[in-house]
């Protein structure tokens, strides 16, 4: 492999990286022009942290062993702080940390005569034309995901796949089933709360492939004992609460002596599978109304009509997301928009920090692409941010830290390039999701699975909050220390505590353990002596 990256680079110079495949992260020294190129592959499927000084570069797969390497204290960011609350962890390329940064997925870095620059090497090509034949894009997907499969299946050692009953975890299951030689080994948790359990569609897929399940059912005991291990193993604070999930699903494959497990993260990222795309297409509608009269006659018209009246209230809703402009529209329910900064936030924590970088982010990937549909630039735009920097984060490291290797074989570079020829209209038709994944499976896989909303791993943290006292009390314990540090204000952390005793225990539970997180990893970090930037270690430890 280090031979063949060598003549490539030989070959192509920096230009190396846009004909690398697969999931990678390679440094490359070139000693007789003294530049060291690293680069990640095109979905970040690795991670590569990196922070330059006036003693050069050091950069690593771990945060921690590049932050060892660069002298003085660790200092947190108010910013980074602020970029968790907003987006449940830190995107690249930022981290929580005053001079690391993180590689985002398809750059590379060029590092010569003490600079340092940054590249995007790749971006994809959406096309849109009438003239593909469905049929056959529908042949080819069958043999691509089989490819795939087999792509991301080790050459020794025993393998498993994630099912949770989904589209994606259930196509690769069947994937490997068909490949295997063996029976193939599929691993499922479930939840004893209404609404969260999707063991019942697990079942249906592994009968339906003749596939082994292992079944573990997650109680609100194990949230209790292991979240803090979860929390606080994460180099960064990481507020994806199907973290704790995906490591108990792991831990059972290690148990029964898996070696790698096959994972089905990124289909509804690249063939159109999330609820808010139909959302989004809902408010574009909106846009097709002349604007003399959406300005000059319905908007005035509801602006003055009574505001008590239910229908007039969720029209005014719908005009004001509708007006919003795409990606801004997508972070309507985040809770930084739903309350005032002010009102999160301390004084302290708000002065070194700039609100609209989350959102100017979001943008910035958003319209990259270059002649994108709106759906394909929200496609992209999640595999920057809800893939990249959230699932495969949080499946990766779930993973090692049970002791498994985890594989992506729905992120297989084929797949992905059959998926950018997938005309918009023909991905989601209509009020469709995945129609045509799943016009192209309908044959292949459950019909359970096909018609089944989305579910997932999600953790019912909020609703078992509410009925079982230790994890309460584990949650509130945190809070109360959360209000002793200057980040948050306390009557934010006291108002978030009774908006989840109210009617919205599942959409603020969520906000609980976001914050009960960061709690927790703060307190593990303390004693690594940080502080924040821009204030001295004597006033702000201890933490």
């Amino acid at each position: 492999m280090a031979a063949a990256l060598a003549a490539g680079y030989q070959e192509y110079g920096e230009k190396i990286f846009i004909h690398l495949r697969g999931a990678f992260c390679c440094v490359i020294v070139d000693i007789k022009q003294e530049r060291v190129l690293i680069g990640l592959d095109r979905l970040g499927q690795h991670s590569i942290y990196y922070a330059k000084n006036n003693e050069g570069l050091s950069f690593g797969t771990s945060a921690d062993d590049v932050l060892s390497a660069i002298r003085g204290e660790k200092k947190l960011l108010h910013q980074g702080i602020y970029n968790y609350l907003y987006f449940h962890m830190v995107p690249c390329s930022e981290t929580i940390y005053d001079g690391l940064k993180k590689l985002p997925a398809a750059h590379y870095i060029v590092y010569q005569g003490g600079q340092c620059r940054v590249e995007n090497y790749w971006q994809p090509r959406f096309f849109e034309s009438n003239n593909l034949s469905s049929t056959s894009l529908s042949a080819e997907l069958k043999c691509t995901l089989r490819q795939a499969v087999k792509n991301c299946m080790p050459t020794s050692g025993t393998i498993g796949c994630f099912l949770s009953g989904g589209l994606d975890s259930t196509t690769v299951t069947g994937m490997l089933a068909e490949v295997s030689e063996g029976e193939a080994e599929a691993y499922s948790i479930g939840f004893s709360a209404e609404g969260y359990d999707e063991m019942a569609y697990a079942r249906i897929s592994a009968k339906h492939f003749g596939v082994k399940l292992n079944e573990y059912y997650v109680t609100p005991q194990d949230v209790v004992d292991a979240l803090p291990l979860i929390a606080t193993s994460y180099e960064e604070p990481f507020g994806n609460s199907s973290a704790l999930p995906a490591y108990f699903c792991a831990r059972m494959a290690v148990q029964n002596g898996v070696d790698t497990l096959l994972a089905g993260d990124g289909g509804d990222e690249i063939f159109a599978g999330n609820e808010r795309y139909i959302k989004q297409q809902v408010f574009a509608h909106y846009e097709k109304v002349p604007e003399p009269l959406r300005r000059g006659l319905l908007e005035p018209l509801l602006k003055f009509s009574p505001g008590g009246l239910p229908l007039v209230s969720k029209a005014r809703s719908y005009i004001e997301q509708a007006n919003m402009p795409l990606p801004d529209r997508l972070q309507s329910y985040n809770f930084l928009h739903r309350h005032p900064v002010s009102e999160i936030f301390s004084d302290d924590l708000l002065s070194e920090v700039d609100i609209e970088s989350p959102i100017e982010l979001l943008r910035s990937i958003y319209h990259r692409p270059a002649d994108a549909s709106d759906l394909n630039r929200m496609l992209y735009l999640d595999w920057q941010i809800t893939l990249a920097d959230n699932d495969l984060r949080k499946v990766s490291h779930t993973c090692a830290l049970a002791g498994v290797n985890v594989t992506y074989p729905m992120l297989d570079d084929s797949l992905v390039a059959l998926s950018c020829r997938v005309p918009s209209k023909v991905k989601m038709k209509g009020g469709d999701l995945r129609h045509f994944f799943k016009s192209a499976l309908q044959d292949w896989l459950p019909e359970e699975t096909i018609s089944k909303n989305k579910q997932g791993f999600g953790l019912p943290f909020g609703i078992w909050m509410q009925t079982y006292k230790p994890l309460r009390e584990l949650a509130y314990d945190n809070l109360l220390k959360l209000k002793a540090r200057r980040y948050i204000r306390p009557e934010f952390i006291d108002k978030t505590i009774k908006m989840h005793q109210s009617d919205h225990a599942a959409y603020y539970g969520e906000l609980v353990w976001i914050l009960t997180v960061f709690e927790l990893w703060m307190e593990k970090r303390s004693g690594n002596h940080i502080h924040t930037a821009g204030e001295s270690a004597k006033a702000q430890l201890p933490l």
